[in-house]
């Protein structure tokens, strides 16, 4: 067994002993029986997938977990993985975990076309683009304080801060709250089954709710946050 630190390959990423010790390590910490839906954060460029879905057959036959998804994978990587588990008969990847939202959206020119022709679930994360969607210049504003993280570096950008004002200005004149549509918008659009959402205080968590009953007009979010066009359109002409 590698020790830690070990650069050896079987020590960490996608190979198959580190999958087996990555997942009793998870049952362990969450204190379960099982895993619903075990994803790969990342793709491992020096992992065959035929070893992968080995490893993911074994904890499936061992009842450690049902189901394995992708995260931050790109539209080939996802067609490769399905592509070598069909080969041998495996169910393959079930849901894609991406970066998607609306000032965000480049996973609609080959991510989430992969996730579809696949039959994957998309479950895209960062849906307020680290709180730039939610309101970030009004809420500094009131407050007094400049944004952080994230919004800071986007709102530091001129032409992004226009467009964040433009979006805010728009959602003002309707008395909607631009987190809540963010969340209502990435709910239409096609493959996405949930995006992941992190509220800290049961308002946060009650706004959220609302984005569900949320209706939209596409077309006028289409004007401040155009998308980039299927591909290969987008980049071919």
């Amino acid at each position: 067994m590698a020790a830690e630190g070990d650069p050896w390959p079987n020590y960490d990423r996608l190979s198959a002993l580190n999958i087996r010790r990555a997942v009793d390590a998870s049952l362990k910490r969450l204190q379960t029986d099982y895993i619903d839906l075990y994803q790969f954060h990342h793709v491992d460029r020096n992992t065959p997938f035929e070893e992968i879905w080995q490893a993911v057959e074994v904890l499936i036959q061992q009842g450690k977990i049902l189901y394995a998804g992708s995260s931050n994978f790109p539209g080939w990587k996802i067609a490769q993985a399905n592509e070598a588990a069909a080969r041998s008969g495996r169910l393959g990847l079930v849901s894609e975990q991406c970066l998607y939202n609306l000032a965000e959206r480049r996973a609609e020119m080959e991510i989430i076309p992969a996730a579809e022709a696949y039959g994957l679930g998309v479950i895209p994360w960062s849906p307020l683009h680290g709180g730039l969607l939610g309101g970030a210049i009004r809420k500094a504003a009131e407050s007094g304080r400049t944004a952080t993280g994230r919004s800071a570096d986007a709102l530091a950008n001129s032409s992004v801060r226009a467009q964040v004002q433009a979006y805010e200005d728009l959602l003002d004149k309707h008395g909607l709250e631009p987190g809540e549509v963010a969340l209502a918008w990435l709910l239409t659009r096609p493959g996405v089954t949930g995006p992941i959402v992190g509220p800290r205080t049961p308002e946060q968590l009650a706004s959220a709710l609302r984005a569900v009953e949320l209706e939209l007009s596409q077309e006028v979010l289409e004007e401040v946050f155009p998308g980039p066009g299927p591909a290969p359109e987008a980049f071919a002409w």
